[in-house]
């Protein structure tokens, strides 16, 4: 029976993969490519090319619903052709039934995972920079004027709790992607102002991981606001974080980044305190592992909704997948919108649907199982 329902649900998982992935490459890239190959003279090799590189995007969205599409038009076959009644009528239960639906779910999940961990990320940033290259708009690597960079840490009160405050200010006027120049750096790193630094330049050191100011002042300031000493020098090493050349080379997009380098990304953005780039981040890393789960949810929802006793047509499952889609995607942008304005953990704000659906998937299971 396992044999048979797998070898079942297979082509029209293939036949989703394709209707899916295809309809929503249209939608959210080929239109867009050629509006810009009409109005920006994009060149139609290069828009095919970029067609090509967004296409990977697209099919980590249509694993899961394939599945959904896979399980309830499979489910939905065996039941108006009496085979559900069948094999009820050999002892099998609706529980024993749906196993290979959940056990083919699994399996999708995991190559979900995979497949947005390592091909999606690598293959969105290409075709940013492919389609910025062809329209003379490709960003430098770098953050190139204005560098300012603010580094908060954790103080514990005497309360015992623990509050965010200002720890030093970093500002560079300009960046050739090696120098940072005309810096100043202001350090509350002990109690009170502590330093003021002033350079014409300065170079990241990575062999002694310091930094190396050039033609410079360095104020040392009393807890009383007074100037303690002034220092001048033509080269000194100072030990501050590598943070600020961090945060100026090029941002990836939430999309062209893995887990890895998101989390890498957050520890970032904690030190420079941007509460609402951290909450961003946090959503998204949740995102990317709570979709592949998706796979599950839909699995478990498709095949019990494919057991209820009535004849449907290819075209009504078809529909009926799109619904129980819209109705996921729009829990996730709901989760999202709540997650960023701070009324929901990020957590809650990823999986949110995933539980939603899960819970309506068991439900309906028992249900029908009565």
């Amino acid at each position: 029976m396992d044999r048979y329902i797998a070898t079942e649900l297979i082509p029209p998982f293939l036949f989703g993969m394709g209707a899916f992935s295809s309809t929503a490459l249209a939608i959210g890239s080929l239109f867009d490519l050629m509006r810009k190959a009409v109005e920006a003279g994009l060149p139609l090799i290069v828009a095919f090319k970029v067609l090509l590189l967004n296409y990977p995007q697209f099919i980590g969205y249509a694993f899961p619903m394939s599945v959904l599409l896979s399980t309830l038009m499979t489910y939905s076959r065996l039941s108006s052709d009496s085979e559900i009644v069948a094999f009820r009528s050999c002892g099998i239960s609706i529980y024993r039934s749906v196993v290979p639906a959940i056990c083919l779910s699994l399996v999708v999940t995991g190559l979900t995972f995979a497949f947005n961990e390592y091909i999606v990320p690598a293959a969105n940033y290409q075709a940013a920079l492919t389609l910025d290259r062809a329209l003379n708009q490709e960003k430098p690597a770098f953050q190139e004027r204005n560098i300012l960079i603010p580094e908060y840490a954790e103080i514990e009160m005497p309360d015992g709790k623990k509050e965010s405050t200002l720890k030093r200010i970093f500002y560079a006027g300009r960046f050739d992607g090696q120098r940072m120049i005309n810096l100043t750096v202001l350090d509350w790193s002990q109690q009170g102002l502590n330093q003021i630094v002033a350079a014409d330049s300065a170079v990241w050191n990575p062999a002694e991981q310091v930094w190396d100011f050039f033609k410079g002042t360095i104020y040392l300031v009393a807890p009383d606001a007074s100037y303690r000493n002034i220092l001048r020098f033509e080269h000194q090493q100072l030990k501050l974080p590598r943070t600020p050349l961090s945060l100026a080379e090029r941002n990836l997009d939430y999309k062209e980044m893995n887990i890895m380098q998101a989390q890498e990304r957050l520890e970032l953005e904690r030190l420079a305190g941007d509460r609402q780039k951290i909450r961003k981040l946090l959503i998204s890393i949740q995102q990317k592992w709570a979709l592949p789960f998706a796979c599950v949810v839909f699995g478990l929802v498709g095949s019990v909704l494919g057991h209820r006793p009535q004849r449907r047509s290819k075209a009504t499952g078809f529909g009926i997948s799109i619904l129980v889609i819209f109705a996921y995607y729009l829990l996730m942008s709901m989760g999202d919108a709540l997650g960023q304005g701070n009324y929901i953990s990020p957590v809650l704000a990823a999986w949110s649907p995933n539980l939603f659906g899960l819970g309506a998937g068991i439900w309906l299971l028992v249900r029908t199982a009565r």
